[in-house]
């Protein structure tokens, strides 16, 4: 990415890559690290510029999340949570609260979505956390798992709900009853910062309430999830270019049988299959962005897709680059060691493989193969 939206800050990213592995096998990446990337406006680099972001399209923005993918999944975990934290605030936040909480955000102070719960997770209509105005103020009560990001978090956009609607709350980490416990020894993206987040009683002003408590529960989870699901699938690009780096690289230099073990057959089947995966997830996110730039009303289900297909194929090409590395990638902390055990996360996050595989299959239904609009045909 060397004229991507990248290059500007190549000692940063250095630094990232160098350290990545040693950040996964101690579970945190260093705050002043994220503060900084954040101060840069890389953890939510679509926010406008008026707020101090970079102002990306979607299509710029996936190649930047790719690229820390390919560096470090915790760390693109991190942008993903701010990002939709961002988006939420510039969607559903009136004129004065972006004019507060995105510079905040493009500032360096760090944000979290919250909106899994115990009993809540893909089933989010069974969720009890609720908000309830007092006066002018609003309290909060309820718990929320597995928050990525929420353990470095300053703020939390906390999703809840309000009566027989929905809301969705920023509710600052230090206030009055908020109680933060990360969880230990995570499967994958060990050093996102993954939380237990408790909110008893939190008294907040109703001004943190963003647009309104009018608001349906799906509506709210569409308009978060979408960017959540763009990015985890533009992360999982970069998963699969991290490993076909490092899979190349040590099969053009690793002997066996008096030769490299690429020219192997069996060995070269399996870059082959790596390097499909790739494009193949590089063209579904790419057809996603472009729908996400265009307003294209087959914007939610191209991010379903984008997601589900990225993921899939991350998976299963982050096994076989196993296979390819044996021993060399076995190590705890090495990149390919860390893109299969983080790749298997992202068919779980931001909708499962099987509630997108739902999604796909009730579009399908409802569209058939219906013939491309006069404007797609053009």
């Amino acid at each position: 990415m060397s004229d991507g939206p990248s290059s500007g800050h190549q000692d940063i990213w250095h630094l990232v890559e160098d350290n990545a592995g040693a950040w996964d096998i101690a579970g945190e990446i260093p705050r002043t690290v994220l503060s900084e990337l954040g101060a840069a406006g890389l953890l939510c680099a679509e926010v406008r510029k008026q707020y101090g972001g970079l102002g990306l399209g979607s299509q710029e923005n996936g190649q930047l999340t790719a690229h820390a993918g390919s560096l470090c999944s915790s760390l693109r975990s991190v942008m993903t949570s701010q990002g939709m934290a961002a988006w939420t605030i510039q969607r559903l936040g009136t004129r004065d609260q972006r004019a507060v909480f995105l510079p905040q955000l493009t500032g360096g102070r760090l944000a979290a979505v919250a909106f899994s719960e115990p009993d809540a997770g893909s089933d989010l209509g069974a969720m009890t956390t609720r908000v309830r105005f007092d006066g002018d103020t609003v309290i909060v009560d309820g718990s929320k798992t597995w928050i990525t990001a929420a353990a470095y978090a300053d703020l939390i956009v906390v999703i809840a709900k309000a009566g027989d609607n929905a809301a969705a709350v920023v509710v600052p980490t230090n206030a009055e009853g908020v109680r933060i416990e990360k969880i230990p020894h995570p499967m994958g993206c060990r050093a996102a910062g993954h939380a237990q987040v408790h909110l008893d009683g939190v008294r907040l002003p109703a001004a943190n309430v963003l647009g309104g408590t009018g608001l349906s529960l799906p509506f709210l989870v569409t308009t978060a999830l979408a960017y959540g699901r763009m990015s985890v699938a533009w992360g999982c690009v970069g998963i699969l270019r991290g490993c076909l780096d490092a899979v190349t690289e040590h099969a053009r230099t690793r002997q066996q049988f008096g030769k490299p073990i690429a020219e192997h057959q069996l060995i070269s089947r399996r870059i082959a299959e790596l390097y499909t995966a790739e494009q193949v997830a590089t063209a579904v996110c790419r057809h996603a962005g472009e729908c996400w730039e265009s307003s294209s009303p087959d914007l939610v289900i191209a991010t379903v897709l984008a997601k589900h297909v990225s993921a899939t194929e991350a998976v299963r090409a982050t096994a076989s680059a196993m296979q390819i590395m044996a021993s060399a990638g076995a190590s705890d902390g090495h990149v390919v060691a860390r893109a299969y055990r983080d790749a298997k996360l992202m068919e779980i996050i931001e909708g499962s493989s099987e509630i997108c595989q739902l999604e796909l299959a009730r579009h399908a239904l409802a569209t058939g193969n219906r013939p491309l609009r006069k404007k797609e045909a053009q």
